[in-house]
């Protein structure tokens, strides 16, 4: 992780993480009326004291007054916890559509259960509506609905210096895996609409959830049509691309575990399963056979290392 070297107003800072955790988008209070600074995502638990270490390097003495969320993700807001109890139990707004879940904390509707994955539960104070603005900082920024990857994402545009913060609704090679496709809904026309509503914004530069931020934002879109228009085409593409996505992620969450914990956790995770239903099982007989498989794919490309019966994150 760096903080980030492109040029960005001197009121923003962002921490660019490991794939595993999202960037840190820290909006500073300079003249002292904003209430503090405000933190956009919190990264992963398993991060979490890296990332107060981090922010308290940033703040440099300087408040922190509130954290606010793109989306629901946990490596988004697995930090949100940790971060809050930190700085004084600052208060924490999630988008609108995934307020109930967080208040009675259901990780079945949050996706941690069925992919499982880890986030520290924590309460939420307010709703990030789309259609609306929110003050941060000395800046105002438009809250713009942006659902494909997560049906209630949002991405926060500041049309006075032209910044998106656009979550995992864009990133400079693609976007973020679309859940609802997974899960048996529609997902790839709102993957669309909200790169359609992006490109209609006069963006100067974009801080994606990771990554390093960028400029070429036309380029960028043009990538993301072009990755979603094979997506279209072949949707089971997206779904064998998404598997390997969430062995990938259970990996870099663990960061080395004995094959047979790795199967097991394939086993135990519903949407896993629910995948292998729809394109493994004419591969493999079982998600456990087919998790291995995978992994084999994995560490053939490099993205993962098996050692002795023990499979590692590359």
């Amino acid at each position: 992780m760096s903080a980030l070297s492109l040029r960005l107003p001197d009121d923003l800072t962002v921490l660019v993480r490991g794939w595993l955790s999202s960037n840190n988008v820290l909006i500073h209070d300079r003249d002292d009326d904003a209430g503090g600074a405000v933190l956009v995502d919190s990264s992963h638990c398993t991060h979490a004291a890296q990332t107060v270490a981090l922010l308290r390097q940033a703040l440099a003495g300087a408040p922190l007054g509130r954290i606010v969320n793109t989306h629901l993700h946990s490596d988004h807001c697995g930090g949100n916890a940790a971060v809050s109890e930190a700085f004084g139990g600052v208060p924490i707004d999630v988008p609108s559509g995934g307020f109930d879940a967080v208040q009675r904390w259901d990780e079945d509707a949050l996706g941690f259960r069925p992919i499982g994955q880890r986030c520290v539960r924590f309460s939420a104070r307010g709703r990030v509506v789309p259609g609306g603005r929110l003050r941060l900082g000395a800046r105002e920024w438009e809250v713009i609905a942006a659902p494909g990857h997560d049906p209630d994402a949002v991405v926060l545009f500041d049309s006075a210096h032209g910044v998106l913060i656009s979550g995992d609704a864009l990133w400079e090679n693609g976007f973020g895996i679309v859940f609802p496709e997974l899960q048996g809904e529609p997902g790839f026309d709102a993957v669309a609409a909200a790169l359609d509503a992006i490109e209609q914004l006069p963006v100067a530069t974009v801080i994606p959830g990771h990554g390093p931020a960028f400029a070429d934002v036309a380029g960028a879109l043009a990538r993301a049509r072009a990755r979603l228009t094979g997506y279209r085409a072949d949707p089971d593409r997206h779904a064998r691309h998404s598997a390997k996505v969430l062995v990938k992620y259970h990996l870099m969450e663990e960061r080395k575990q004995p094959l047979e914990e790795v199967l097991r956790w394939a086993q135990g995770a519903s949407l896993f399963v629910a995948i292998w239903q729809r394109v493994g099982a004419p591969l493999a007989g079982s998600p456990e056979e087919w998790a291995a498989r995978l992994v084999d794919e994995l560490a053939g490309s490099g993205a993962l290392r098996v050692e002795g019966g023990v499979v590692c994150d590359a």
